[in-house]
Parts: C-alpha cells; structure tokens; sequence
C-alpha cells in the first residue's frame, strides 16, 4: 500500500471515492464542486490543506484522507483537521485507515501544526475502533453551524 498527496492526475479516480463518501454522509454536492476543492488543496497545499490517496499493491486507490489547517487559540498553535477520512468497502480492514491517519499526522508535524483533530457521526462505531486503535482520544463537543449571511 502507498499513500501519497493527490495530484491532478489523480482525480479521476479519486472522484468515486468522494461520490461514495457524500453518498455515505447523504449528501450530494456536485463533482465540479468537489473537483474544484481538491484543485484548491493541489494548489495551495501550505495554506488551504492536503489531500492523501492510498492505493492498493496492484495501484488501485482504496481511499483518501483530506487534512485542512486552522488555529487553535485554546493551543495557541496551528492544527491539522482531519475533515474527510473514507476506505472502500472493499478495502476495509487493509490497513488504510490507520495508515492514512498516520500520513495525515505526519503532514501535520511536517506543517508545524500542533496536533491532528477530526469527528466522526455517534452512530459510527466502526471508524470509531479505528480511530481508538491508533490513539485518538475522544473529545465531548457538540456541532452546531449557520448558513453564511448573504
């Protein structure tokens, strides 16, 4: 398995794998939209965040990873958030997970940023094992958001 940042090249396969994550979240924003994000990240890795890949032995992508950066004024320091984390079904269980999540904290040290934060759906037990597996401690925040005013 490898897991590298997504290039241009990348994208028509990487393409499924974001489909089925919004499918999974039911959600569906357009592939132009989505093309669009991940030119941004290809674009301007140090100020916008990275998008990883993970392809199988045979070179097939298995899953992606997506680490935007912000600041933390409760740390005082930049931090690496983990928004996306996605595996294929048929990929589950490889190992990709972990090693995604690995990658996106190294991206993080690489960067300066303090730590690597993400959240996960309550119901979502199994990216939950994961996630204990490599060590993430939980957090007990709750979500809200806004339309943007316009």
């Amino acid at each position: 398995m490898t897991i590298a940042r997504v290039t241009e090249a990348d994208l028509p396969e990487l393409l499924p794998l974001l489909r089925a994550y919004c499918d999974f979240y039911e959600v569906s924003p357009s592939d132009e939209a989505l093309l669009a994000m991940c030119r941004e990240l290809i674009a301007d890795p140090e100020k916008e965040g990275v998008q990883l890949i993970a392809r199988a032995a045979d070179g097939r992508a298995i899953g992606f990873a997506t680490v935007f950066w912000t600041w933390s004024t409760s740390d005082a320091a930049r931090l690496g958030v983990m928004n996306d984390l996605f595996v294929a079904e048929d990929a589950r269980g490889s190992g990709a997970a972990e090693a995604l999540i690995s990658a996106c904290a190294a991206e993080c040290a690489r960067r300066g940023a303090r730590r690597l934060s993400w959240q996960t759906a309550p119901d979502n037990l199994r990216a939950q094992a994961v996630y204990e597996r490599v060590g993430g401690r939980r957090e007990q925040w709750l979500d809200y958001w806004l339309p943007a005013a316009g």
